[in-house]
C-alpha cells in the first residue's frame, strides 16, 4: 500500500511518519512524503535513510508534481498547512494559499487518480471559543483568526468532495499538541528554549485562556485510526484531557525548569484571542477505541527532557527566526 503523506518535515507529520515505519508497526505502508520545507519544516525529523520512505520536495499547489505523485497513491494523509496563528494575524494569504489552495489541488488529484482515502488533518480552532462544555463534530464553525478561518475553509472543501464526487474524505480535528520535535514559535517549546536560555516568557494577556493539551504521540496513533477504521464523509475529534490555563501550564513549565515567577513577562494580548478551547472526542472513542495514552505530567516532563537535550536541534531554528536572544 502506497500513502503519499504531505507536511511531514513538520512536528506532527514527521512523528506520524516515524510511527508507521517503526519495527513494530502492523501493515507498514510505503511512505512518500511531500513537504516544500518551509522555515517550520526539518528534514533530520525524518527518516530519511528508511527503504519504505521516499522524500520529495515540493508544494502542494504544484499541479503537476501533485498529479504525478497521486498517480501511485492508495491513501493520502494531509498534514501540510501554515498553522501558526501570530503568523496568519500579520500575512494571511500565505494561510490561505496553503491551507485553502494547496488542499483543493490534493483533493482534486486524489479524484483524479481514484485515491481510495483522504484525510484530512485540521485543528479544533475551528470551533472557536468555547464558554463551556465541549464541541462535538456538529458544533457550529467559528473560527477567529485567518489561521483558523483557512483550516475551516479547507475542512469544508474536502467533505464537500465527499458529498459531491464521493471521494472517501476523513476530517480529524485535534487539540493543542506538545512533543519532542516541536518548532519553537509554539508556547509548549517557546516556553522551555527560552527557560533553558535564562530568558523570560511571555505570556498573553492575564493567562486565563484555556487549551486541550495532547501529546503528539497521542495525536498520530487517533489520525491512524482514523486512517484505518474510520467512515467516509466523517469528522473525528482528537482531544487530550488535560485542560490548564495558560497561566497554569506556564507555572509547570517554570518548575520543570527550575525557574522562578518573575521569569514571567505579561505582554499586551493576541488580537482574536479566543478565551477556551475544548473538543468531545467520545466519537473517536466509541467508534475507533481512541483513548490517549499518555499521562500529562510524564508526558510534559518528557518534552522539556528532549529539549534539554537537544539544543543543537532548536537553537539553530530560533536563530534562523528571530527568537534567539
Amino acid at each position: 500500500m502506497n500513502l503519499l503523506v504531505t507536511g511531514a518535515a513538520g512536528f506532527i507529520g514527521s512523528r506520524y511518519v516515524r510511527t508507521l515505519l517503526a519495527p513494530d508497526a502492523p501493515d507498514a505502508p510505503r511512505i512518500t512524503v511531500l513537504d516544500s520545507l518551509t522555515y517550520a519544516g526539518t528534514l533530520d525529523a525524518l527518516p530519511l535513510g528508511h527503504p519504505r520512505l521516499d522524500f520529495v520536495h515540493g508544494d502542494i499547489r504544484d499541479t503537476a508534481l501533485v498529479d504525478k505523485l497521486m498517480a501511485g497513491t492508495d491513501q493520502v494523509v494531509h498534514f501540510a498547512a501554515e498553522s501558526h496563528v501570530d503568523r496568519s494575524i500579520g500575512a494571511a494569504a500565505d494561510f490561505v494559499l496553503t491551507n485553502v489552495v494547496g488542499t483543493q489541488t490534493l483533493l482534486d488529484a486524489a479524484l483524479r487518480h481514484g485515491a481510495d482515502t483522504f484525510v484530512h488533518v485540521s485543528t479544533d480552532e475551528v470551533y472557536g471559543s468555547l464558554e463551556s462544555g465541549s464541541a462535538t463534530e456538529e458544533y457550529p464553525l467559528r473560527p477567529s483568526s485567518p489561521y483558523a478561518a483557512s483550516k475551516a475553509s479547507a475542512d469544508l472543501l474536502a467533505l464537500s468532495y465527499h458529498r459531491t464526487h464521493g471521494l472517501d474524505v476523513r476530517v480529524t480535528r485535534c487539540s493543542n499538541n506538545y512533543g519532542p520535535y516541536q518548532f519553537p514559535e509554539k508556547l509548549v517549546p517557546l516556553f522551555v528554549t527560552h527557560l533553558l536560555d535564562g530568558r523570560k516568557v511571555p505570556l498573553y494577556g492575564d493567562g486565563r485562556n484555556v487549551r486541550d493539551w495532547l501529546h503528539v504521540d497521542d495525536h498520530c496513533h487517533g489520525v491512524d485510526l482514523v486512517r484505518t477504521r474510520g467512515r467516509a464523509g466523517q469528522v473525528y475529534n482528537i482531544g487530550g484531557g488535560t485542560e490548564l490555563t495558560n497561566r497554569e501550564l506556564t507555572g509547570l513549565l517554570l518548575d520543570a525548569c527550575g525557574a522562578g515567577r518573575d521569569r514571567i513577562e505579561y505582554v499586551a494580548d493576541r488580537k482574536g484571542h479566543d478565551l477556551r478551547y475544548s473538543v468531545d472526542w467520545s466519537k473517536a472513542r466509541d467508534e475507533l477505541g481512541y483513548r490517549p495514552g499518555r499521562d500529562f505530567t510524564a508526558g510534559l516532563a518528557g518534552t522539556v527532557a528532549w529539549y534539554r537535550a537537544n539544543r543543537a536541534w532548536w537553537e539553530p531554528l530560533k536563530q534562523r527566526t528571530g527568537s534567539a536572544p
